[in-house]
């Protein structure tokens, strides 16, 4: 099982509520991610049995904790690039105390998580190594993806937004540009920004944290070359490590055109019943 070898104690600004977080993250060897939301004495774990919802961003919930009004009482938010670091690191077993509803933006990627769980150190990586016994389809409309099994991991990631960098344009993903990967921060249109935040959403929306998409470029200077697209990779490697099993540690072919959380969680859903141990 893989965990950090020393407590982690962090704390940052939300990306949807603006609010500070403080999160503690200790050694387990349960054999489960598990998260306490704000301070309550429960957990639940990270899965894809404990999806909540994918709008905006992926929340994650207790659905052994139901209010009388049949809502989820304890919910966190923004999991997905938390998750991905996890997925990035070999971390399967953790205990995640937070002060708040909403996990940490930091700067918008993974970059400050993955390096916080190798400063803590790592040991117990799982090395066990999975594929599909079969290939699995997602086709909706203009949305599409596809995992197929391979003798490598390889993902490809088509997008087609109205933006001129990013018309019909793909990146994959190898071992030269996962660090691109693990920096790449989260996007979104400039001109729908005030709209978000009156609706109560990106409130904590900075020029660090998010890239904007303007009709002639980009709010603040990329990374590296389609950085959004390498953020919508890392997206799905946190959302793909819902099943347990990280995407990193698959040998198979996923290719992916215009899709988001949404579609990432149902086939993730799908996934998990087909994945073999090699």
């Amino acid at each position: 099982m893989g965990t950090i070898k020393t407590e982690i104690k962090t704390s940052g600004k939300s990306l949807m509520k603006n609010k500070l977080c403080e999160v503690v993250m200790k050694p387990s060897r349960g054999g489960n991610i598990r998260i306490f939301s704000k301070g309550a004495d429960v957990s639940f774990n990270v899965c894809i049995e404990n999806l909540y919802s994918t709008e905006h961003c992926v929340t994650l919930c207790s659905k052994e904790h139901r209010t009388l009004l049949g809502d989820y009482k304890y919910k966190v938010m923004l999991c997905e690039h938390f998750v991905a670091a996890c997925a990035i690191c070999g971390i399967d077993s953790l205990d995640v105390y937070l002060s708040e509803v909403e996990l940490p933006a930091f700067d918008g990627s993974a970059k400050v998580w993955v390096e916080l769980f190798k400063n803590a150190g790592i040991e117990g990586v799982n090395k066990d190594l999975y594929t599909v016994n079969e290939p699995v389809y997602y086709l909706n409309g203009k949305t599409s993806m596809v995992i197929l099994p391979d003798k490598e991991l390889r993902i490809t990631y088509a997008v087609n937004y109205d933006h001129p960098d990013l018309r019909e344009k793909w990146v994959t993903m190898d071992n030269k540009n996962l660090i691109e990967i693990i920096e790449a921060r989260t996007f979104g249109f400039y001109k729908d920004l005030k709209k978000f935040q009156a609706l109560g959403f990106a409130k904590g929306v900075t020029i660090d944290n998010t890239v904007g998409l303007k009709d002639d470029g980009y709010t603040t200077t990329l990374r590296s070359e389609h950085e959004p697209i390498k953020h919508k990779i890392l997206d799905l490697i946190g959302d793909l490590y819902l099943t347990g099993v990280s995407p990193l540690n698959m040998r198979a072919q996923i290719l992916v055109k215009e899709a988001g959380h949404a579609v990432h969680t149902k086939v993730a859903q799908i996934l998990k019943n087909k994945l073999v141990k090699i």
